[in-house]
Order: C-alpha cells, then structure tokens, then sequence
C-alpha cells in the first residue's frame, strides 16, 4: 500500500473508534475501498429525508438506492432497509420517511447509491473479502455474490465452491490458479461455450491481488472482516455495490506471544543428557519411559532420575531433587500429577537445569478448573524467556511426548507388550500428532514403518505443530512430513502454512488431516465470507495451495503415508497407467475409476509378447492383449508375474496397478495353514513374485487385494514388502491419483493436465463377457 492510502484507511478507523464503533458506516467503507483502487458506485451520505431530497439529484442515473446507515444493521435487506427508486427527491424522502417509521433502532442516516445495472445472472455478481482468521491471519475469499451466495457455496463441488487464499502466499500466479479452479470464475469471465464474459480474468486477478496486499499490509491488523457482495460485474466494469467492514477488539491488534527459542529443538529431539522426573520403582508412565529409552539405546550414565531415597534405578543414577542433578540437562520429561507441574517447572527454570522439557500430564488448561495451572507455567516461561537464557522449549503438556530415533529415547509411555518396537531401517517420516492416542494408534497401524520422529505434542502450551515443522524443514534425511491436527495455536497456522510451502518446493511431502472441522467463524461473524468458509474449508484449501497433501478421512491419512513411504524412490513419469487383474469386474472398476489417469494402447512388442503369453494359457479367445488385461482366474502365478513385469515396463506406461483377486486356486495366495498345501513364504507365491516386481521395476505401482479377511495375511505381507496394499480399486486409483499428483507437481506444467491417446478403448466397454472364472465361478 501507499502512504496516501494507508493514510486515508488510518483516518477512516479512527474515526469509528472514536465513536466506539466496531462496524464501518457503508460510506466509510466504500471510502476505503476507493481508497485501494477497487471501484464503487457514486454516493451519498445524508442525515433525514429533508438533506435527501436536497441533494439526490447531483447522483448519476435515474435511479438511486436508498440505504439505512447503521453500525447495528449490518444485514440492511432483511429489516426493509434497502430500496431502488425513481431519482425524484419526493419519491427518495417518502422512502427514508417509511424507513424511519419501520425501525426502533434509530439510523445514523441513510445512504443514497447510484444504480448500477449489471447481470443478473449467475456470475454476473461476485463475492469479494477479506477475514482476519486466528491461525491463519488474514485469508482473501473469491466466490458467488448477490442473495444467492450461501446456496451456491452449500450446492458447488468441494473445493470449487470458494477461492480462499492467504496473502502471506498469494502471488499472481496463485491467485490465477484459485481463480481458474473457482466454479464461478468461467461464469464470470465467459469460460463456457457460446456464454459472454463479464470480466477478464486478469482484471479479476488484479482486483483480488489488490485486495491481498492490503491484508497483507499493517494498517489491516486491525479489520476483522470486509466483504464486498455483490462485486457487480457491470457494463463499465466491476463495481462493489455494498460493503461491510468490521474491526477486531482493541486489545487483540498486535498482540503476540514471547519468541521461543527453536534451537533448543536439537537438545529436545537429540539430547546428549536427559533426565526424568517420577520414575516409580513399579510399573508407571515414568518407569516405562525410563525401560524404552534405555531399549533405544540411550546411554544410561547420561541419563539421571529424580528420585529420593535410591541410588539407582534400572543403572541410571538417581537424585533427590532437581537443584541436586548435576549439570543442565538436555532434556527433562516430567512424568508427574498436573498438580505438581507448576512447581517442578518453576524450580527447574530457576535452577536453569533444562535446554528443553516434554510434559506428560493433562490438566494444564485443556480443561475447565485448570487454567490457574497453566498461567503459572506460562508466566514462569515468560520470565525465563526475558533472561538472557530464554528458557527451555517445552513440548506438551497432555502428551504422550516423543519417540526420536536420531534421539535414541522414547517417552510414549506403552509398554512394549502393546506397542511393539518397529526395528529396522529408519523411514524418512516426522509424525506430528496433536493427539497422543492419534500417534500411538499410527504407530500401531503403520507397523512396517518406522519413522525417524513420531511427536505428539499434546495442547501445544508452548511448542506448536508450526515449530516443529519449521524446525524440521530442513532435515536431509526427512522426507514425508505427516501432520495430524485438531487446532492451531493463534497464528501459528501461518507459520505451518508458510513451512509447509517451503517443504512442497523443495520437493518434499507434507500429508496433513485436520481435525476439529467444525466451522466455527460462521457463529462468530455475522458475513457471508466467514459461514461458507469455515475454519477447515480454510485449512483444506490453503494447505492444498502450498502443496500439501490434505487427507479426507483418518484411514486416508494412514494409505497416504504408507504410499509416500512405500514409492519414494520410485519413478513417476506422468498420467498413463497400465493395468492388470486377474478379474473382469476389476478391470471395469479401474477403467471406471480412472480419474485423471488414462489408459494408452500397449506398444506393439508388448502387445504381441502379452498375446504369446496368453496363448500358452489357452486365452486368446476369451481376452485380448490390451490395457487394461484380464488375465482371468485361470493364469498361474508365473503367468501373472510374466504379464504384470510386461504391462509395467511397457515404454507407453508411467505408472501401475495390478490387482489380484486371490480366491482362484491358480494362485498361492493363503498363508500356511489346515485344509490346503498352500504358503505365502514359498517363492511361487503371489506375494513373493509382487515383492520381487517391486524390486526389479523403477515406475511407482501399487497393488489391489480386492478379498475378505481369509486374505489379510497377504495384503500385510505385500505391504510388508514395500507394496502399497489397498483392498479395492476404487480406493487405489483415488489415493494413488493424490500421489502422483504430489509427485508431478515439479513437472513441466502440460504434466499437470492429463494425455490424451489415440486409439485409446472405450472405457464404457470394457466389460468381456467371455472372461469367466471355470465353470461355476463369476466374474
């Protein structure tokens, strides 16, 4: 912004704070925005009807709209306060005399507007705003305008419904790609066939950028929301033909918390000394923190106990209080009663004995009675934090703390009988979790991946999902960031947004879901913008604007993770898939299910070595050598590897999909057991054959174990090998189509659409009638 503008919006302000007022006056609004260069009817403000019909006639047109100004009426419309008359001042003071006469709260005055004539159809009005959110801080909003706005938002396609972005991210190029997937913008810019535009896409651009740079700007920190609606796409342009502004709480303009001291995160994730507070001598959260971090490998005689009245415990040493431990440690977890935390916290920062502290226990503000608990340890952080020390950084409290294997302990206090250790090879994964229940519940899900750091940091009373994010950015040796959240702390959503952005570009993953859906802002606002675009519609497609993979549901968010993990080092040269099944009703299911993948032609050698091979089977005359193939129930497990190696490394094919139907006794396909001679752990079976295709082929493919529980034990042996396991293909190819999404988005920007093929099949018919399972079976 300008001086001179930012001038202009300071006066507007301070005028209605002055007045005690947290509603601009419509004409005080429409000052603002001439003020930012976005376009307004000519208007009037006037005090009765006598000042009304005075002065009517010097307005454009032969029609005026006559207005109620009132900071109390913010909706005018539905108290009778809006109409369109004939610009003769005997018709305009009759107009404000009825107005007067209709409504107990007395008005301040009434606003007389231009008419401007525009289309009245659909995407001939705009909504245009600005909302001040509290963890994102301010977001813009593009969508449908006029009295329909709410139904058309409620009835669009998710995601296409609103354009919602964050000016702390919204360049021209974003701000073309929101508009361009907006149900509204081809409406609007006459993106259909044989429809007249309205407005360029450009000038709309430039309208919306205008806007941005204003939220962005310091003078907005004080405006809760501005909505312009409708955004009249008339004749002479786009005009903003009503405008509503409301201003934050004094107190909350340029309040921010105490800066943390984020390099304390490598004591806290990589310690070389920790100590614990309420080991017991039995089985507790304390004791079982102490028998996992000595399983990972920490070395005891780094690791000190405060414990009065032993020596030791488990070899560790043990102190009588905190002021007795014998250096600063690294890390402190305190294992404790809420109740205790307070006074814990407070010795240790007074003794300066801890770079970083992991609270387990709940009862620190996240529920009702225990906020005095929690001013204290924040208060106590807040002198610490103006020392020349500043502090530890604390993660928790309510958590269940963090497993860190370049850290070489585990705090998540669950016996090992529960959860088991995952050995191995360290995957490439940070897990985030605010919920605790939610990590360990992964941990136990996800059990052939073993992330390098799995965190769970509980109500987030210091340290916060951004941090860590931000934090751990720039790990080499990370590549999958996983987030689950159910609320940001204030602003801190920006933090994680702009982090989250910086990862996506260097070409890594971020996967989140976001809890706690409901859309609060709609019951606190009284704008259109802040009901259709609740706080997780904001979430979801600001997050979805930095690159981040969002998950829909929690079984999403674990197949999401599973896939990154599993494919990373595999190729994803485009769109084109080939697929292979075993089963005719699969095959209609992927070509069904296609999304923005498509099926070319197989290459002329594949074709002919695919129809050999089917002819050794006896089934060139019942399915043909195409993509997708039908292998049927009858092809053994050489014949399936043989075809699926063929479809995969077909020069025409990007990625795969193989699906196996393994109720055909063709295949070994059951693990050992009473009953038959089957074994998956035999080197012909299904699963031994897939394992040694994903070692062999470099394209990402996943596969499809479409069968009920009997055939589990395959599924977990396939993903066990590294094979992206889902148990239908409907589910497969949407996930799968997130994934290479992800994966292309670095591409050359014509990857981002999908190919077109000559030739291809048509997709409705590609149901064979002749692939039958043997007599009695079904397809």
């Amino acid at each position: 912004m300008s001086g001179e503008q930012e001038q202009i919006t300071g006066r507007i302000l301070a005028t209605a704070r002055s007045q005690g007022r947290d509603v601009l006056l419509e004409t005080e609004g429409f000052a603002l925005l001439r003020a930012l260069g976005i376009p307004v009817p000519a208007y009037l403000l006037v005090r009765d009807a006598r000042a009304a019909a005075a002065e009517v006639e010097s307005l454009p047109g032969e029609r005026v709209v006559v207005k109620v100004a009132s900071p109390h009426l913010v909706h005018k419309s539905d108290v009778g306060g809006v109409a369109v008359v004939a610009k003769r001042p005997a018709v305009v003071a009759e107009t404000i005399r009825g107005m007067a006469e209709r409504l107990a709260d007395r008005p301040v005055g009434y606003t007389l507007c231009e008419f401007v004539d525009h289309p009245a159809a659909l995407g001939g009005e705009l909504l245009l705003g600005m909302r001040r959110t509290e963890d994102f801080g301010p977001i813009v909003t593009v969508g449908p305008g006029g009295i329909h706005t709410e139904f058309l938002a409620r009835n669009f396609k998710t995601g296409r419904d609103l354009a919602i972005l964050s000016p702390a991210l919204a360049d021209a190029d974003r701000i073309a790609s929101a508009l361009a997937a907006n149900a509204v913008t081809p409406l609007a810019t006459g993106g259909l066939r044989g429809q007249q535009g309205w407005i360029g896409l450009s000038e709309l651009r430039e309208l919306v950028l205008k806007l941005s740079e204003f939220a962005a700007s310091a003078i907005s920190e004080e405006i809760l929301e501005l909505e312009i609606n409708p955004l009249a796409l008339a004749a002479r342009g786009p005009v903003a033909l009503d405008v509503l502004v409301r201003l934050r709480e004094p107190a909350a303009v340029g309040a921010a918390a105490p800066a943390r001291p984020l390099g304390k995160l490598a004591q806290l994730l990589e310690p070389r000394s920790l100590a614990i507070i309420g080991v017991s001598e039995r089985l507790n959260p304390g004791r079982i923190i102490l028998e996992n971090t000595l399983r990972e490998g920490f070395d005891p005689a780094r690791i000190w106990v405060v414990k009065p009245g032993r020596d030791e415990i488990a070899g560790c040493r043990c102190f009588p209080d905190v002021a007795s431990l014998p250096g600063r440690a690294d890390l402190v977890i305190l294992s404790i009663d809420a109740a205790q935390v307070p006074g814990a916290i407070e010795e240790i920062l007074a003794a300066r004995k801890a770079e970083s502290l992991i609270v387990i226990p709940g009862g620190l503000g996240e529920r009702r009675g225990s906020e005095p608990l929690a001013e204290r340890v924040e208060q106590a952080l807040r002198t610490a934090r103006a020392s020349d020390w500043q502090g530890p950084v604390v993660n928790g409290g309510n958590c269940l703390g963090i497993r860190s294997k370049p850290g070489r302990y585990d705090t998540l206090f669950i016996p090992e009988y529960k959860l088991p250790a995952t050995r191995g090879e360290v995957s490439p994964l940070a897990l985030i979790s605010q919920s605790g229940a939610f990590a360990v519940a992964r941990a136990s899900k996800l059990t052939r991946l073993n992330p390098r750091y799995l965190i769970s940091i509980g109500n987030q009373l210091d340290l916060t999902v951004g941090d860590y994010l931000r934090y751990l950015r720039d790990d080499p040796e990370i590549g999958i960031f996983a987030c689950y959240v159910e609320g940001f702390r204030p602003l801190d959503g920006l933090r994680w947004l702009e982090a989250a952005a910086e990862i996506t570009a260097a070409g890594k993953t971020v996967v989140l879901y976001r809890a706690g859906r409901t859309p609060a802002g709609a019951r606190a606002t009284a704008s259109h913008t802040a009901s259709i675009a609740g706080d997780y519609a904001v979430t979801r497609e600001l997050a979805a604007q930095a690159g981040v993979v969002v998950a829909e549901s929690l079984a999403d968010f674990d197949d999401l993770v599973r896939l990154f993990c599993h494919l990373r080092t595999k190729q994803v040269g485009g769109w084109r898939l080939g697929a292979l099944s075993n089963a005719g009703f699969e095959c209609v299911a992927i070509a069904d299910s296609l999304g923005s993948f498509r099926m070319p032609p197989l290459a002329a050698p594949t074709a002919a070595r695919l129809a050999e091979l089917l002819g050794r089977y006896r089934l060139e005359g019942i399915v043909e050598a195409r993509n997708p193939v039908d292998v049927t129930p009858i092809m053994d497990g050489e014949g399936f590897e043989q075809a699926a190696g063929m479809i995969l490394e077909d020069p025409g094919v990007d990625v795969g999909v193989i699906g196996c139907v393994p109720l055909t006794g063709a295949l070994t396909t059951l693990a050992a057991g009473a009953g038959h001679a089957e074994d998956l752990d035999d080197e012909g079976s299904i699963a031994r054959r897939l394992a040694r295709l994903r070692e062999s082929v470099a394209k990402a493919w996943i596969a499809v174990v479409d069968a009920g529980s009997h055939y589990d034990p395959l599924a977990a042996m396939l993903d066990g090998a590294g094979v992206p396991t889902f148990r239908t293909a409907d589910r497969a190819l949407r996930l799968f189509e997130l994934f290479c999404r992800d994966r292309l988005r670095h591409r050359l920007p014509e990857m981002d659409a999908p190919e077109v093929f000559a030739g291809e099949p048509s997709y409705e018919k590609l149901s064979n009638p002749k692939s039958t399972f043997p007599p009695g079976g079904a397809r």
